[in-house]
């Protein structure tokens, strides 16, 4: 760290200058601060994907997400050198929730700028923690702008969220409980928004084992990482656009993005259908909640994108589990519509008295349970006699699903989709 006049700069090093001990150092810092999380087999997970499935539970980890490793780990080499006594950090929420929690460990006063768009709880849970929150900007960019400037005026201490060694060398401890736990992993998934997390992992999983496999997941239109992975040099995307908020990031870090082309083996995106399904599924089958982002490793196992993965012994980094229950409902029904246990279609019915129950009668036959009726009588198609009911209902799957409308077709309905 150097001092430049009212800003502290946290230095990376030389790129050949990061060495696996720094990670083994960081991990010796944070015992007993973190969590040694579970990784655990899925027998299901591992039938869907056509390979062997483990979670790494993250979601589980202090704060809810592997964050509090590199900021702890960064915040405690700070808190030693006593130069510093308030931080400064840009997060769409996980990383708050980590600086907010080791600030207040190692005693330093922390400001967390964050999007307007943060949820709720993210802010809450922050806030518990000690820090001192201030909303700025329409996304994580426009918040780490804002807090450039808050680290000047506070003369404190800006803890970056991935592209920072001291970071990095603290996500990648999560390279070596896995190399602890299972030694003979083939592969790892690992989400990805600004990189520090799937560059720590990368660097420190290749030191341990060159042969694994190490691959990054990032959002479909979120895809920074992937793109500057196909090109071999960092590239920033305009703008942004998924459900996990957690690696909406448009500009990743140079340091990072230089480790992962470096170490990692590829990057893949995944649609935000195939997140809320996954969600689902670990939701039912896992008993587990998991965000958005920290679904998208799974996500990508499941979606079997990656050929040379089928029947490797796979871990999937569930890299955190701060979802806003205000806003779970909407994944939910997201992921229920996507895996087809929610279809919503529209029917033409005479507009006279007993056509709803005879419509009833073919729904119930078919054991479709009805959530919503809307009816529509203000077409301009629509004859005299006629009405639109718009349908939401409930069935078993896809297969479920179209023997419904071919029931309805055959008793004469007319179906609009």
């Amino acid at each position: 760290m150097e001092y430049y006049g009212s800003i502290y700069i946290i230095c990376t090093t030389d790129g050949n200058d990061m060495e696996l001990q720094d990670v083994y150092d960081a991990q010796r810092r944070l015992a007993g601060t973190t969590h040694l999380t579970e990784l655990e087999h899925s027998q299901t997970f591992s039938h869907m994907a056509q390979a062997d499935i483990w979670l790494k539970c993250e979601n589980r980890q202090k704060t809810g997400s592997f964050k509090v490793r590199g900021a702890f780990n960064t915040m405690q080499q700070l808190a030693k050198e006593g130069n510093v006594r308030c931080v400064v950090a840009s997060s769409a929420g996980n990383h708050a929730q980590g600086v907010a929690y080791a600030a207040r460990a190692l005693g330093l006063k922390a400001y967390i700028v964050m999007p307007l768009s943060t949820p709720i709880a993210k802010i809450s849970a922050t806030e518990s923690y000690g820090a001192h929150v201030v909303l700025r900007g329409e996304c994580y960019d426009d918040a780490y702008q804002a807090a450039q400037e808050l680290t000047k005026q506070k003369n404190a201490a800006f803890i970056h969220p991935f592209d920072d060694e001291n970071v990095i060398a603290g996500q990648a401890t999560v390279a070596l409980e896995l190399w602890q736990q299972m030694p003979d992993l083939d592969a790892v998934i690992v989400p990805a928004g600004g990189g520090g997390l799937l560059a720590g992992v990368a660097f420190a999983a290749k030191q341990l084992n060159p042969a694994i496999k190490v691959i990054g997941v990032q959002g479909e239109r979120a895809n920074a990482i992937e793109q500057s992975f196909a090109c071999k040099s960092r590239m920033c995307t305009k703008e942004v656009y998924t459900i996990a908020d957690g690696i909406a990031v448009k500009n990743p870090g140079a340091r990072t993005v230089e480790l992962i082309n470096r170490y990692a083996d590829g990057v893949y995106t995944v649609t935000d259908d195939e997140i809320a399904a996954t969600i689902i599924q670990l939701i039912e089958r896992a008993k587990q909640v998991v965000e958005p982002a920290g679904a998208t490793s799974l996500a990508l196992a499941l979606s079997q994108k990656v050929p040379y993965l089928r029947g490797k012994k796979i871990a999937c980094v569930l890299s955190g589990g701060n979802i806003d229950v205000g806003f779970i409902h909407k994944i939910i029904e997201k992921g229920l519509v996507s895996r087809g246990r929610q279809m919503k279609f529209s029917v033409v019915l005479s507009d006279k008295p007993g056509s709803l129950e005879q419509f009833s009668h073919v729904m119930t036959a078919q054991q479709a349970n009805i959530i919503s009726v809307q009816y529509d009588r203000m077409s301009t198609e629509l004859h005299l006699n006629e009405t639109i009911l718009h349908i939401a209902c409930e069935v078993s799957g896809f297969e479920h699903g179209r023997k419904l409308i071919d029931d309805l077709k055959k008793s004469g309905y007319h179906i609009i989709f």
